[in-house]
């Protein structure tokens, strides 16, 4: 089904309000509040859950389905991508006043690569069947990938390193700035490491949720909207989850296996058909019993503690 001109201009339109606001309101020293962060949270993710009624209203439901079940893995597996950029800031040190403009840009980065991923993804399904293998298989690796312990930053800590190899860089922040000059060359801060490791990893990772999305539906409208609203208040949420993720021992294990449910419904697509509502059903279970499994954990592990 062709996604009518007029729905695509209403949502531009929409995301380009919501990411002015986002940038207004996460100015100062109000953005780095935990409890400011967690309203925002709520409210970035209730707007992206709204938008499957408008999704519902122009296109149907199967379609509010589809968006709903590529909004939920989208959200989850940004869950996973905040954790590296964490690991990316602490390695360079970056100071928490900056984060927040490395995010600010690193959403607008990832905004430009998941559409010409999502464009490019949905194009050459519909041309190459066979690819729906390869990325069936993307993800199960993915998931197998995901089981491994974080560790001190593993893979992510490499790509700093290497940036940091390749290219000359200060030994200061400088404030604010990306490059300054040094003995007469143009050398990058650690800030500007922290950007490119960030913009980076965000490719890395779509290679991952892209195909996820594809999993559950074939529109290059609802796959992509489904992202930009995930992607939505980022920086919101990395703050609240600075809190949180040490708590969330499980959440990989969940995200894992959202990965793996999305890679078999790629293969079995071929033969059989699952309702949008019933993938919406799974990957959500997959989450909750995860963070559920995390808080059951950590409450029992309380008393022990304070036995100790």
């Amino acid at each position: 089904m062709h996604t009518p001109f007029w729905v695509w201009a209403t949502f531009a339109v929409v995301l380009g309000v919501l990411l002015a606001v986002d940038l207004i309101v996460h100015r100062g020293e109000h953005s780095r509040s935990r409890t400011a962060s967690i309203i925002w949270t709520v409210v970035w993710i209730a707007v992206g859950l709204l938008f499957t009624v408008f999704v519902g209203m122009v296109l149907g439901s199967a379609r509010a389905h589809e968006y709903l079940g590529a909004y939920l893995i989208e959200k989850s597996l940004s869950l996973d991508n905040l954790f590296v950029f964490l690991v990316i800031f602490k390695s360079l040190r970056i100071p928490q006043v900056e984060q927040r403009r490395v995010l600010s840009w690193g959403i607008f980065g990832a905004l430009a690569f998941r559409l010409v991923f999502v464009v490019v993804g949905v194009a050459v399904m519909e041309k190459f069947h066979w690819v729906r293998f390869v990325f069936a298989a993307i993800l199960i690796v993915a998931a197998v990938r995901l089981l491994r312990p974080h560790g001190a930053g593993g893979d992510d800590s490499k790509v700093v390193r290497w940036l940091s190899r390749h290219v000359p860089v200060t030994a200061d922040v400088h404030g604010p700035a990306f490059f300054v000059r040094e003995a007469g060359r143009r050398v990058a801060t650690p800030l500007a490491v922290a950007l490119a490791a960030v913009e980076l990893t965000d490719i890395a990772f779509a290679v991952d949720s892209v195909p996820a999305a594809l999993a559950i539906s074939d529109s290059t409208f609802v796959i992509y909207s489904s992202n930009a609203f995930a992607i939505l208040g980022l920086r919101s949420l990395y703050v609240v989850l600075e809190h949180l993720l040490g708590r969330l021992r499980y959440l990989q294990f969940g995200l894992a296996a959202v990965l793996a449910f999305a890679g078999v419904k790629l293969i079995i697509s071929e033969w059989i058909h699952m309702p949008p509502l019933l993938s919406v059903d799974i990957i959500a279970v997959c989450i909750a019993a995860a963070v559920l499994a995390s808080l059951h954990a950590r409450r029992d592990a309380a008393p022990r503690d304070a036995n100790t």
